[in-house]
């Protein structure tokens, strides 16, 4: 009879081993207190990984060093985490947090924060200006459960325009995602719908739960849990009318965070649950694209 703890043991060694795949392999685990990742910013000039946790969390953002040692905490004092959802930058190297999470699709304070680059350096900062918006095709708060279709974990920022990609959380999925227009300036504003796209299949694989941009502009990606889209030759912002691939990470857990390292580099990462995720991961297009 086999050794029901030596297997045990192996088999916990097997799962472990599981981290990575032939796309994508684990760069480092992120910090113990960091368990809630939910959006990620690389900043190539600090080589700092800016990164944010969501709900329930404190208004903070957190540096990472290439090797995963936190290396700055910064405490947005004019900010609340409501739900923050997503981090991205400009080209200049300012930030911007997606204050915009909206599960239940009822709120009415929706809203993103910029951070100027020169502050990043210190301790407790405040954000220099806030930008408020709403989706004018919502009109109820929260909508009938087959219509919620305005979460949102997905932005980037592009030629002083931030691009929103909705979460949908409809009773009746079909990966429908909205692309939303707001202008990055100070004040309210009306999102303008650009475009939809339609994932398909379940919510668990196919609701999208980050975007970024590649550093050229020629690329966009869509993330969920265990796969990403590629966006390409599009003609105009509406980005989601390009020539679209779906690319398999052969990795599931619950990724939350994807961002461009330089124009061929990726860097995603996963929320801890339980025993797994709590990485970032690297891959690249080439991989991405490549043949099994």
């Amino acid at each position: 009879m086999r050794n029901p703890i030596a297997i045990v043991v192996l088999s916990i060694l097997l799962l472990s081993c599981k981290q990575d795949s032939k796309v994508i392999s684990s760069l480092y685990a992120f910090p113990e207190k960091l368990k809630e990742v939910s959006g990620i910013a690389y900043i190539a000039q600090s080589k700092l990984l800016w990164v944010i946790e969501d709900s329930g969390n404190a208004n903070i953002i957190y540096g990472l060093n290439p090797t995963g040692k936190l290396e700055k905490s910064l405490t947005i004092q004019n900010a609340e985490n409501i739900d923050w959802e997503d981090i991205t930058k400009d080209k200049e190297g300012n930030l911007y947090i997606g204050d915009f999470g909206n599960n239940e699709n009822k709120r009415e304070d929706l809203c993103i924060y910029k951070i100027e680059k020169d502050v990043l350096l210190k301790n407790i900062i405040n954000s220099s200006y806030k930008v408020s918006f709403a989706y004018p095709e919502q009109k109820k708060f929260p909508p009938k459960k087959k219509n919620l279709l305005y979460d949102v974990e997905a932005f980037f920022e592009f030629k002083n325009n931030f691009y929103l990609f909705t979460k949908n959380r409809s009773s009746k999925f079909d990966g429908t995602t909205f692309l939303y227009k707001v202008p990055n300036r100070e004040g309210f504003h009306q999102a303008k719908l650009l475009g939809e796209f339609k994932t398909g299949g379940s919510y668990e694989n196919n609701a999208i739960t980050s975007a970024t941009i590649s550093p050229d502009a020629s690329k966009v990606l869509l993330l969920c849990h265990s796969k990403v889209w590629l966006f390409q030759n599009f003609t105009s912002d509406n980005f989601l009318s390009g020539k679209v691939n779906e690319l398999q990470l052969h990795h599931f857990s619950q990724k939350e965070a994807i961002c461009f390292k330089d124009n061929s580099t990726l860097l995603i990462a996963d929320e801890k649950s339980k025993k797994t995720g709590g990485f970032v991961y690297e891959t690249t297009l080439e991989r991405l694209e490549a043949k099994p």
